[in-house]
């Protein structure tokens, strides 16, 4: 950490916590602050119990509520960006140069998996992307949600349970849940434009410092609710981006004059959202409701360079070389139906919900060598497609049975059918043409080679899981709940979790609180039957890699086994203090995860002579496969406090500072199977590294609101511990380094329905620690793309808001 560095971070901390210091004293000085304020509303969560009127202060684990005011004063338009901004334990990293990944970025939860991590819209199951995160960023070997197909104004408020919850919500639910919650309007309406681009100066060992102004990016985006009926509603919401590349590499020493050859930052984006939320009543206490919602999204991203010497370079079509690129169109949908009403005196829902990801490929401004002059320079490269249908059923009622409040019990059934394609590219995307005989040239399309006929998979499963879910107010001080769920799936078999929690209040402003639970991860479609053969970089060579399904006959002699469920058990232990206007909320956590989920080591044709005899009749010099058997233990602490301030004389102030400590370490490795001699490893060094430093152990904000009448102010300060990008051995290792972010925003209410916003996102154009010139070959890799705030610097950005 720079003596720069170091100021900043010291200087919010100080500021952030004498003014929640100066909040509790002054909270405690004050003659009404005895009693807990009043519950807002906008502090209601339906996440994580079943009990009506909940606040978050008052759960039995704790619940980040981030509003849609929250989600609107920053700069970012991005769904998962402004959550890692606003959740302690939530990370976004931006990789670059990981193929799909660019486009479909996944988030983390107290440094696990993407896919540890379970998504809700309006309590159902959210679908995944079709896309498997295989190359070499946080998330490998991950099937996650994407946040990103979610516009931030179609929501009313995001609730990020902090605690397992398979038990009461099913797999992947071992680190949280995050629940996103439509916005249900009967008038009204919004608009908004936003304008940001990054102005910046990046210095990189090679190229020194330059000055950039790219990323441009435009927001658009509007709702509208209308009246159904006398007491419906539908709300409309619509959302439109388009953003500009970025490039972060250095320069590339291969040419002469040294120049970048690379484009490495965030891809270029166009993509159009709509989404509809509506409501209305049948009569006799039932409701009809229901939402859909769609999303187109074409994204380019950059592979690496190949030069004029390169071999698979045909100098009649790019005399100077050429930059591959990868293009990304996604299409995203989801439609949801239920009832709503009571039965026999229980509160019943009934939904059915659908979603589906389709991902289409193309390879752009490239070549298939093996034809020569005569080969294409754009292909259709192929597809991806993940869908996913839910039936939903829950009943639940109050019993009055001599406790001190009504004993909640609730039970359930969820039946899911899913199912997975992948769709071959056209032949010249992946075959090798009229000079194949040419093992020196590589075949399929360079940069991202198609899908091949042999990687075609069609293919469904079901599950089936029911719960029960109990809350029992034992005394006006204690509560306990519980809850028991089984699950059983027609490929892999049966799952039993359950859960146990409590709350006691020693008084109005103190509580401890406690859960101990059991979790499971079932292995996504994607992971069990993904395969493809692509360009893979191992240190620095592009390798042609083949990712076979865990049970095909190549993995299998490698050391695969059939894949099983994650399983976990997950500790939470916290306490609850607010007096008057100040609250703080301290939890303690520890997750133990058996048999994870991950995508092995490349294992290379060079290992063995065995080896190389089965990888060589398949045409690649590489192979990967998913495989169980990883164990972990995660510990950590979540500190959230908040003080509210009014006065007449100088405005409205919301200082919060937030803290992430978290610990990931991996206690077993995966065993193999195979009876080759000698056996290949299965993972090694930078996969290890990776999950257990690859996001930030510490991770603490401090934000300050103000509000005077028309005017309105927002700072916010995030440390970032460093976090490591790990090579094969120690000397390929390079890191971020602590690195502290500000942003800022001025608001104005320049008349009833119009705001004015000018703001400014790492406002002092903090980098991770570029990567060493030793490390960087090529000039592509700038800075670590493990860097959990990105690497592009400082982004400038306006905001018109209409609302009527």
């Amino acid at each position: 950490m720079t003596a720069t560095t170091r100021f900043r971070f010291t200087l919010f901390a100080a500021a952030s916590a004498t003014a929640l210091l100066a909040g509790a004293a002054n909270a405690q000085t004050t003659p009404q602050s005895a009693e807990p304020e009043a519950t807002e509303i906008g502090e209601i969560v339906v996440t994580g119990t079943r009990v009506p009127n909940r606040s978050r202060l008052d759960t039995l684990a704790p619940v980040d509520v981030v509003t849609q005011e929250d989600l609107q004063n920053r700069g970012t338009t991005e769904l998962a960006a402004a959550l890692a901004q606003s959740v302690p334990s939530l990370t976004f990293p931006r990789p670059a140069v990981v193929d799909g990944t660019d486009s479909i970025r996944p988030a983390t939860l107290r440094g696990l998996s993407p896919d540890q991590t379970l998504v809700l819209v309006n309590g159902t199951r959210r679908h995944a992307s079709a896309l498997v995160n295989v190359n070499g960023s946080v998330g490998r070997g991950s099937a996650a949600v994407d946040l990103n197909t979610i516009p931030s104004g179609a929501l009313d408020r995001v609730e990020v349970l902090r605690d397992g919850a398979s038990a009461q919500y099913g797999s992947d639910a071992i680190a949280g849940v995050v629940n996103l919650r439509l916005r249900q309007a009967r008038e009204g309406g919004g608009a908004t434009v936003t304008f940001g681009q990054y102005n910046t100066t990046i210095d990189t060992p090679r190229a020194g410092s330059r000055d950039e102004q790219d990323g441009g990016t435009v927001t658009a985006s509007a709702w509208q609710g209308f009246g159904l009926g006398q007491d419906g509603y539908l709300t409309l919401s619509a959302e439109y981006l388009q953003r500009d590349p970025t490039n972060r590499s250095d320069l590339d020493p291969r040419v002469t004059p040294n120049a970048i050859t690379a484009r490495f930052g965030d891809p270029q984006v166009e993509q159009w959202t709509v989404f509809a939320n509506a409501g209305a009543p049948l009569g006799n206490g039932w409701e009809a409701y229901g939402w859909a919602g769609f999303q187109d999204r074409d994204s380019e991203s950059a592979a690496f360079p190949r030069l004029a010497s390169n071999v698979n370079n045909v100098a009649a079509l790019y005399p100077d070389g050429f930059l591959p690129k990868i293009a990304v169109n996604s299409q995203d949908l989801s439609a949801a139906g239920g009832l709503r009403g009571s039965i026999g005196g229980w509160d019943a829902d009934v939904n059915l919900v659908y979603g589906r990801n389709a991902l289409d490929f193309r390879t752009e401004n490239s070549l298939n060598a093996t034809y020569g002059a005569a080969s294409p320079t754009s292909f259709d490269s192929g597809s991806l497609i993940y869908d996913q249908l839910v039936l939903g059923a829950d009943l639940a009622r109050q019993f009055e049975i001599g406790l001190y409040a009504p004993l909640n019990v609730a039970v359930g059934l969820e039946a899911r059918r899913e199912t997975y394609d992948i769709q071959a590219g056209q032949p010249e995307s992946w075959n090798r043409g009229p000079l194949g005989s040419n093992t020196a040239l590589a075949g399929g399309a360079q940069g991202f080679p198609g899908f091949q006929p042999s990687n075609e998979v069609d293919e469904d499963r079901t599950a089936v899981g029911v719960f029960i879910d109990v809350e029992a107010p034992i005394t006006e001080q204690f509560t306990v709940a519980g809850a028991v769920r089984y699950e059983d799936y027609s490929d892999f078999g049966t799952s039993t979790t359950g859960k146990i929690s409590a709350r006691y209040d020693f008084a109005p402003s103190f509580a401890l609180r406690g859960s101990v639970s059991t979790g499971f991860r079932a292995p996504s479609l994607q992971q069990s039957f993904f395969t493809s053969t692509s360009s893979v970089i191992q240190n620095g060579a592009v390798v042609e890699t083949g990712t076979f399904p865990a049970t095909s006959a190549v993995a299998s002699l490698l050391g695969a086994q059939p894949l099983d469920a994650e399983t976990s058990v997950n500790y939470t232990v916290g306490a609850v203090y607010r007096l008057g206007d100040f609250n703080l909320t301290i939890d303690a956590y520890k997750i133990d995860i058996e048999d994870q989920i991950v995508l092995s080591e490349l294992i290379n044709r060079s290992f063995s002579p065995q080896v190389a005899s089965l990888l060589d009749p398949l045409g690649v010099q590489a192979a990967r496969f998913f495989l169980n058997g990883v164990d972990t233990t995660t510990k950590g602490i979540d500190i959230v406090g908040r003080y509210r301030l009014g006065t007449e004389r100088f405005g409205d102030w919301d200082f919060t500072v937030a803290a992430n400590f978290n610990d990931v370490e991996v206690k077993r490795l995966p065993t193999s199977s195979s009876v080759l001699n000698p056996v290949p490893p299965l993972f090694a060094r930078s996969r290890i590294l990776t999950i257990e430093n690859g996001t930030p152990d510490t991770k603490i904000s401090g934000t300050a609101d103000w509000s005077y009448g028309r005017w309105g102010v927002t700072a916010r300060a995030t440390h970032y511990a460093s976090v490591l990008q790990p090579g094969s051995t120690a000397a390929a290792d390079y890191a971020t380094g602590d690195k502290v972010v500000a942003d800022f925003e001025a608001r104005f209410q320049a008349s009833e329905r119009v705001a004015l916003s000018l703001g400014v996102d790492n406002a002092f154009d903090e980098y991770p620690d570029a990567v060493p010139v030793s490390l960087n070959s090529n000039g592509v890799l700038g800075f670590p793309f493990y860097s959990p705030f990105g690497f592009n610097g400082r982004y400038v950005y306006a905001r018109v808001a209409l609302s009527w």
